[in-house]
């Protein structure tokens, strides 16, 4: 991986391809692997950027409390530390969809196009929020044993379960390596976000919306609510897939993804 100093912080990421720019933004308490398959097969078109967020993954942490808004205005530094001037596809899951959220409330007119992965437009209620906050305590106390015995079950499709088994224990792995202090900082600033449900009309820009067809996170009838109220987007809903759909079904959303994509290129919105 390579490093770049944004915002007084090192930001690890990969960097692959040449094409329209796609910004893969991971979900928590995750890292840039989850999007390893879609690195994989969609740098062949395109480039593809995927960051470890700051406190995740090989990036630097940042103790205390990290807003979606500070993530999102890192990686806005980290395509000017790219010299990248044209304007990006941007794909967030879950956080990544929060961060998203904030990428368009504050650079916009750095989008040509959106995709947002089994992820919620609205805020946390206040009894979430306090759970968030109560984990964030408990996982600087304990480590992130917890907090993956708690989230595993609802990561997952039954079919990943039964027939992938050893999808489920990396993303096990995955959690249990990221420091303690950058998944706490990343809960709280989770638990404060605000709620993004009067954006999703003023979204002017292409979006896809992908959501796995077992996710208990972000149901389909929610996405395909936030859909709805979205000008120019497209609802794909993944058979046999749960919270983290590009993990578990990466060839269905590679599809999805680069049909988009190429549709924005064949448009020339860059």
């Amino acid at each position: 991986m390579r490093t770049a100093i944004v915002n007084k912080a090192s930001l690890a990421y990969i960097d692959s391809g040449q094409g329209l720019p796609l910004l893969l933004v991971h979900g928590f308490p995750l890292d840039h692997t989850m999007w390893g398959g879609q690195i994989e097969a969609l740098s062949r078109q395109f480039r593809v950027i995927a960051p470890d967020l700051r406190g995740f993954g090989r990036s630097d942490v940042t103790e205390g409390k990290v807003t979606m808004r500070q993530m999102a205005d890192d990686l806005a530094a980290l395509l000017d530390a790219l010299q990248i001037t044209s304007r990006v596809v941007l794909c967030g899951l879950s956080m990544g969809g929060y961060i998203a959220f904030e990428f368009i409330r504050a650079h916009a007119g750095r989008l040509c196009g959106l995709i947002l992965c089994d992820t919620r437009a609205s805020a946390d209620t206040p009894e979430a929020a306090a759970a968030r906050l109560q984990m964030a305590d408990r996982v600087l106390r304990e480590g992130p044993a917890p907090l993956v015995e708690s989230m595993i079950p609802r990561l997952f499709s039954p079919a990943t379960v039964e027939r992938h088994p050893h999808v489920v224990e990396t993303i096990r792995w995955v959690i249990m390596r990221n420091d303690r202090r950058g998944i706490a900082a990343a809960a709280r600033g989770m638990a404060e976000r605000a709620d993004s449900t009067e954006l999703l009309p003023q979204i002017n820009c292409p979006t896809l919306l992908v959501v796995g067809q077992d996710d208990a996170l972000s149901p389909p009838e929610q996405m395909n609510q936030m859909a709805r109220a979205i000008r120019d987007s497209q609802y794909v809903e993944i058979p046999d897939a749960g919270h983290l759909a590009p993990l578990e079904r990466p060839a269905e959303v590679n599809a999805a993804i680069s049909h988009f994509l190429q549709r924005i290129v064949a448009a020339g919105a860059l």
